[in-house]
């Protein structure tokens, strides 16, 4: 089954809603980067997190990326939606200690960590992205989520993200949810919305049972009723082209390409947000010399 994502509002206008089906994607995105179960939890949560927030952005060619900095063992998690949903990522740590609640129950927040930050960077198009940043609440990414959207952009949001490891360290399901009230919202509304959130739930449960985005956000939204407006299939979507890669390399300056280019032995050049090898001869390196 293909991963999805539902827009939609509540009957009175007054709640905006967004959820997704990441299953394929946190898949694809442990595969490359090899993580270990705590990790495949943390870097899933931000890759969700990531889709839905790129595709609440709706600008054309722009894209938002998600980097979490906890000082835990995984390092920084990096990951860069596009304005679709389709996302990318990597993870400085993948292979970090399995650590748990209790049995069965991953510590995301301890293998991201507390001390340190979550920072958007929203390129909109404009002469310069915007940039927000707020410090870490659990490390759990939904809570930290939830927390930016209140301290840096203003808006009363929950998000709450899931990605279930299976015994065989397969991802065996992953989604999540993300709801914001829009200004103007009565008392009895918020109320409402409080008590399906908490009706609802951990979003794990609700995967593993078989729940659809739109049956996630029918239990979230409650008796405010939803009304979907836009599905959309999203995936693990990396945008590298050896042309990208030339670029870099270039960047790099004469006096280190010459260096590269007289040990005379071929220069594989690895994405970092996907499987692709990118290999140079000294003959190509010699080309982009002559570009320099």
């Amino acid at each position: 089954m293909k991963d999805y994502l539902v827009r939609g509002m509540s009957m009175d206008g007054f709640v905006k809603v967004v959820a997704i089906r990441s299953t394929e994607i946190v898949r694809r995105g442990a595969e490359i980067q090899g993580t270990t179960p705590n990790a495949t939890a943390a870097f899933g949560r931000a890759l969700t997190a990531a889709s839905m927030m790129g595709n609440m952005q709706k600008v054309e060619n722009g894209s938002m990326t998600l980097q979490i900095r906890g000082g835990g063992p995984i390092g920084t998690i990096t990951v860069v939606s596009d304005p679709v949903g389709n996302v990318r990522g990597c993870v400085t740590e993948p292979k970090v200690p399995l650590v748990e609640k209790y049995p069965g129950k991953l510590d995301v927040g301890a293998t991201v960590g507390t001390d340190g930050t979550l920072t958007v960077i929203r390129d909109l198009q404009m002469k310069e992205p915007y940039i927000g940043s707020t410090e870490l609440v659990s490390g759990e990414i939904g809570d930290d989520v939830t927390a930016y959207f209140a301290q840096s952009e203003q808006t009363p949001t929950a998000c709450a993200l899931g990605v279930l490891v299976d015994r065989d360290m397969s991802v065996k399901v992953a989604g999540g949810y993300l709801v914001q009230l829009l200004p103007g919202a009565p008392d009895e509304v918020i109320d409402a919305l409080e008590q399906g959130i908490r009706r609802a739930g951990a979003v794990t449960p609700m995967l593993e049972q078989g729940m659809t985005p739109e049956d996630i956000l029918g239990q979230v939204c409650g008796e405010l009723g939803v009304v979907f407006m836009e599905t959309t299939e999203v995936e693990y979507k990396c945008y590298c082209s050896r042309e990208r890669v030339e670029s870099a390399l270039i960047s790099l300056g004469r006096k280190e390409l010459t260096e590269i280019m007289e040990e005379g032995k071929p220069f594989p050049v690895e994405c970092q947000f996907c499987d692709a090898v990118y290999e140079f001869t000294p003959a190509d390196i010699g080309e982009l010399l002559k570009k320099i």
